[in-house]
Formats: C-alpha cells, sequence, structure tokens
C-alpha cells in the first residue's frame, strides 16, 4: 500500500501549489486533494475581462517567474497557464475532482474524509482560498425583480447586457472593473456604493502600486497612509467630488483593520468623471424594474451585478474541534497591502519551514528518549 503522505493539502490553487512546492523542494511528501477538475479552477470562473492589480514581478509563486514574455499585469488567461506550468515544473500531480467532505484531529495529526475515500496525515494545509464562497446580499422586494441579477462569479463579460442599463453593487476591484467592461460593450453603468472607500492607482510615476505599498506596510499603518497622502491626492484626486464618501482612514490602515482592499483604479474614476458611469448610494429596496437607494432616490434598471464579494468557506468542512490543534495550517487567506500572490508566496515557504523544522524537533525528541 502506498504510505500516506506527511502533508494533506486541501486546494490546488496558488496556495496549494505554492506549498506542495516548497515541500517538495525540501524532500517533504505531500498529496493535493481538489474538488474542481482544474488547478486554479477559481480563476478558469473569473469573468473574461480580468487582470492581475499586482503586477507579475511580485505575483509570482516560490522558485518559478512569470514567462519572459508577460505583461507587467498578467491577464486571467496568462495566470492560468502560469498556474498548469507551475504544477508541471516541479511535477504535482494533484487529485482533481475531490471534494473533502470533513476534517478531524487523531491521534498523531489529521483524517480527512473525501468523496474518493478516507487520507491521514500528520499536517494538513488548509489553501482553499478566501475568495470560496460568493456573498448574495438581500434586499426587500428583490423577489420581484423582473431583470437578472447575477453574482461576479456568475458574469463572463458585457456583451449580453449592451444597450440594457445595468446596476454594479459593490466597490472592490471586481465591481470597478466589471462596470469597465460593461461600458465597453454598451451597456448604461451605475455603481451602488455602501460606505465610505478608499482609492488607490495601479501605478504611481510609472511604478506599480506594490513597489511603493511594500516598503509602506513595514511602518505603523497610519505613518504608511500619512506618507503616501500627498501621493495619492496627486495621482486620484479628490473623490468626494466624483459622489464618494472618502473614508478616515487610508488604505494600508483599512486593510489592516477591516481586511478589505481599496479600489486599485485601472480607469473606472475615468469614466466616472466623464460621466459614463454614474455614482450611486446603498441599494434599500427592489421592484420589478426600480431600485431605490439611500438618499439617491430610485433608478430603472436591466439588470443587477452583485460585485458583493466572496467568504472562505471553510466552516463546510472543518469544525471547531481543529482550532488550534498541533500540523494545522492556512495559506491564501490574509488580506495585506503587499498582494495577495506575494503573500502566498511568503506563506508557503514559511509553512514548508516549519513543517521541517517540527520534522526535525520529533526526530531529536526520538533519538533522545531512545538514550
Amino acid at each position: 500500500m502506498e504510505p500516506p503522505p506527511e502533508t494533506l493539502i486541501i486546494g490546488a490553487g496558488p496556495a496549494g501549489l505554492a506549498v506542495a512546492a516548497c515541500l517538495k523542494q525540501r524532500r517533504v511528501s505531500c498529496v493535493i486533494v481538489e474538488r474542481a477538475t482544474t488547478v486554479g479552477s477559481s480563476w478558469h470562473r473569473h469573468y473574461e475581462r480580468l487582470h492581475l492589480h499586482t503586477d507579475r514581478a511580485h505575483s509570482a509563486l516560490p522558485y518559478l517567474d512569470f514567462p519572459a514574455e508577460t505583461p507587467r499585469y498578467p491577464s486571467r488567461e496568462q495566470l492560468i497557464a502560469y498556474l498548469d506550468h507551475y504544477a508541471r515544473h516541479f511535477e504535482l500531480s494533484p487529485r482533481l475532482g475531490e471534494a473533502v467532505q470533513s476534517v478531524q484531529p487523531c491521534e498523531g495529526g489529521w483524517t480527512t474524509t473525501t468523496t474518493r475515500g478516507v487520507h491521514r496525515s500528520r499536517q494538513l494545509v488548509v489553501a482553499t482560498g478566501y475568495n470560496a464562497v460568493p456573498r448574495v446580499p438581500q434586499w426587500p422586494g428583490q423577489e420581484r425583480f423582473q431583470g437578472r441579477i447575477l453574482h461576479s462569479s456568475e458574469y463572463l463579460n458585457g456583451a449580453p447586457f449592451r444597450g440594457q442599463r445595468v446596476l454594479v453593487v459593490g466597490f472592490g476591484n471586481s465591481g470597478g472593473e466589471i462596470a469597465i467592461d460593461l461600458h465597453e460593450h454598451g451597456a448604461q453603468v451605475a455603481l451602488s456604493v455602501r460606505g465610505a472607500v478608499n482609492v488607490i492607482p495601479r501605478e504611481i510615476l510609472g511604478l506599480p502600486i506594490l513597489a511603493i505599498s511594500i516598503p509602506l506596510s513595514r511602518l505603523p499603518a497610519r505613518v504608511a497612509d500619512a506618507l503616501a497622502a500627498p501621493l495619492l491626492r496627486l495621482t486620484v484626486g479628490d473623490i468626494t467630488r466624483l459622489g464618494f464618501r472618502k473614508l478616515a482612514v487610508g488604505p494600508i490602515t483599512q486593510i489592516r483593520t477591516t481586511s478589505r482592499v481599496p479600489l486599485i483604479d485601472i480607469g473606472t474614476l475615468r469614466l466616472i468623471r466623464e460621466g459614463h458611469i454614474e455614482v450611486l448610494g446603498d441599494v434599500r429596496t427592489v421592484s420589478e424594474r426600480t431600485v431605490s437607494f439611500a438618499d439617491d432616490g430610485s433608478r430603472s434598471f436591466d439588470a443587477i451585478v452583485l460585485a458583493t464579494g466572496f467568504q472562505p468557506g471553510v466552516d463546510r468542512f472543518l469544525g471547531p474541534e481543529a482550532q488550534g490543534k498541533t500540523g494545522l495550517y492556512f495559506c491564501g487567506f490574509r488580506v495585506s497591502p503587499t498582494g495577495m500572490l506575494r503573500d502566498i508566496a511568503h506563506e508557503a515557504r514559511a509553512i514548508a519551514e516549519h513543517i521541517v523544522r517540527a520534522a526535525a524537533a520529533r526526530l531529536s525528541a526520538t533519538h533522545g528518549a531512545a538514550r
């Protein structure tokens, strides 16, 4: 029989692949299980226009850069190709189409039950991603709406909405880019923005935003925000003139205190300034064709796109009894001002190093006991 792996990894997205590659470099056996039929499955489902908002130099996984011909901001298709190449390069063979049903701590490690059997491992790495389960809000009267309501996870491109009045709910990076895509496909677009926001540019003076936010992130958040404020005023301007409410704290403080990333602007503000996208407040009620807003009256729409984010959904298989147990690791769940993929690369290395050190400590203890 095949010996059980030292580590079981749940998820074959960027985080799972990165951890597996780091473990393999250190000759630690591992198995990856993935409920989808492809690696990087969430990237296959994203809307077509999507590009990374972080530059390729700060977005590569451990030990393998993006191909030299990749543009500064890789497209969805280029990231998918990179993840496929990454898995082949390190000879990772995830068990695709195998969904985890439950995880339980046991003597000496973990018991993971999947749709294909039971795995036992000393360590368990949960790498299913921060954006696993769509958040779908509900409003009074929503069931009566006669147009289409879809979450951003169902949105592919703006072609079906040409000539329609479309409301995009949410002002994160998905909402901002989907609004651009809808406009480019000939839709009349409005954005519903619930609260106060921050906006940062993708580049400042030709430098990717991460080249600036990484050194700033080493400082106290309020100090970093104070240093960045003049640059943001220069590049972004006064967003209150466009109908937004400005957050009282800066972008780095926002991320650290709320785990929410400000909009990285790639053209949304320009379209708002030019009058192509209308900014509205929080949704209050929905009727057959009309949506009413806080302090903004009501408007008629043919469709509503919910760019309202996701939640991890780890509680589907991991119960509270697992929390705090030895040998349990999470990768890809931290929101920081230095980029999700960059953080995944750092976390993967740290997890692999910790697993190796723990194994060495166990071996030392065993030899000590034997003497």
